[in-house]
């Protein structure tokens, strides 16, 4: 047998606000001619790059996960969360030189723990993502590439997913049940709340045949997604990366 791969550092983040009929998440759609998940409804994330560790605090160890989720969404959505004083390192990446132009430095505090995935063992290629979820910054207005992404939309957990059963949309395993997770909350608050208050228990789905020709998926029961066992219906992504993830 092939040793695993070793999973890569990634972040996820679930941008929220309260619509007129309640909870809204922002996802971006995957353009078709895509490599990875085309097509596909996900939440702005990536990996995690080196320059991230040096905005982070100093004794949180995942800060720069929280880095790298604030960059992600800013280069996929153009949502900074953010405030000053600005950085003070002369980093001369795109975000660190639009940090300094701006005066302002990323708002880690913002972002709640909400979820932790890792990429199977059988993948050839292999995450280590931290999902986490944060209000929304006030007066900005998201955006798409028209490249990567050829659409930018809020909208209620649970429609994201009735939309992907009937066929509208795409959505690879992790992202349902986040989306299926978050759907049991009315309010951007109630959302945060529950998962300040709820520990978080790592995932690494685990394959079993389902009896009838089909998979499911094993996870932790105790991670918080309402049972142990889910059919693997949803089409893979490519390389067995998670949502949010290109392969840059």
């Amino acid at each position: 047998m092939s040793t695993p791969a070793i999973p890569r550092p990634a972040a996820t983040i679930l941008l929220l606000r309260d619509g007129a009929e309640g909870l809204e998440v922002l996802m971006i759609c995957r353009a078709r001619e895509m490599d990875f998940a085309a097509g596909a409804l996900v939440f702005p994330g990536g990996r995690v790059e080196e320059a991230d560790a040096l905005l982070a605090p100093s004794g949180d160890a995942l800060g720069a996960f929280r880095i790298g989720a604030i960059r992600e969404a800013w280069e996929e959505t153009g949502l900074l969360l953010a405030h000053p004083p600005g950085p003070d390192n002369a980093v001369e990446t795109e975000f660190h030189t639009h940090l300094r132009e701006k005066g302002v430095t990323p708002d880690h505090g913002a972002l709640t723990h909400f979820a932790h995935w890792i990429t199977p063992a059988h993948s050839p290629k292999r995450f280590d993502t931290h999902f986490f979820l944060a209000a929304a910054p006030e007066g900005q207005e998201a955006v798409h590439d028209g490249h990567e992404a050829v659409e930018a939309l809020w909208i209620h957990p649970g429609k994201a997913v009735e939309e992907a059963e009937a066929g509208r949309r795409t959505l690879v395993f992790a992202t349902r049940l986040n989306l299926l997770r978050l759907a049991r909350f009315a309010t951007v608050a109630e959302a945060v709340a529950a998962a300040r208050a709820a520990p978080v228990v790592t995932v690494i789905p685990q394959p079993e045949p389902d009896g009838a020709g089909g998979t499911n998926l094993r996870i932790p029961e105790e991670a918080g997604y309402g049972a142990a066992l889910f059919p693997a219906k949803d089409r893979p992504a490519a390389g067995g990366l998670w949502p949010g993830q290109t392969p840059r």
